[in-house]
């Protein structure tokens, strides 16, 4: 299996002509390190991550040779893993409950390569997905802030057996009723037309990129 260019390079020209407010990720979760240089190769700098360690080993190696990567994370979480988190991601997507809001901050230095954050919404309400549930989000926002957290967006993954464009609106609405200059980071494989057409900042794509439809 190798990397997808033409896949990826059709939709870096559509997001980059009709909806340059938007970047394109790469999720290289499950992918070996050889498959993320080809991708690398043909232009990705934007790469998501679901595991800390993986991430870790993966990526200490391709920043010798390619600097300007940069990282996401994107999957859960664990308090005990944060700090080893903080040294790794730019950025961290799946800032969900207070108990990790507290951990970040008590281990947040200048020093540390993550800056930026994202809340998780869970915006199906789904039991089986992390995420703070939308009428809960006001309160962990201000908290995190009060916290010191630089927090730039929201992130979401809707129901997988409906319809997105429902849930990529109540995006919009909770986004804009909180502060209307934070970042929505929605949108994967199987709709990121529709979030693209609902103002997402960031569109996450993997399957599409490695052969998996």
């Amino acid at each position: 299996m190798n990397f997808d260019k033409s896949s990826y390079q059709e939709i870096r020209s559509l997001v980059e002509k009709k909806y340059p407010l938007a970047k394109l990720m790469v999720v290289s979760k499950n992918r070996p390190a050889s498959m993320i240089r080809e991708a690398i190769q043909e232009g990705a700098l934007l790469f998501g991550e679901n595991k800390v360690q993986e991430a870790e080993k993966k990526f200490d190696e391709l920043r010798k040779d390619f600097n300007d990567i940069e990282l996401h994370l994107i999957g859960p979480l664990q308090t005990n893993k944060v700090k080893q988190a903080m040294k790794i991601f730019d950025v961290i997507q799946s800032v969900d409950r207070e108990k990790l809001v507290k951990e970040i901050s008590k281990n947040h230095s200048e020093l540390l390569r993550t800056q930026k954050f994202y809340l998780q919404i869970n915006i199906g309400k789904e039991d089986q997905k992390s995420g703070v549930f939308p009428e809960q989000t006001k309160t962990l926002y201000d908290y995190a802030v009060e916290q010191g957290l630089n927090i730039v967006g929201f992130m979401c993954i809707p129901p997988n057996d409906k319809e997105p464009d429902t849930y990529f609106y109540q995006m919009i609405e909770l986004k804009n009723s909180i502060n209307p200059n934070l970042l929505l980071s929605m949108g994967m494989s199987g709709d990121y037309q529709s979030a693209l057409k609902h103002q997402t900042n960031c569109i996450r794509i993997g399957s599409l990129f490695f052969n998996d439809q």
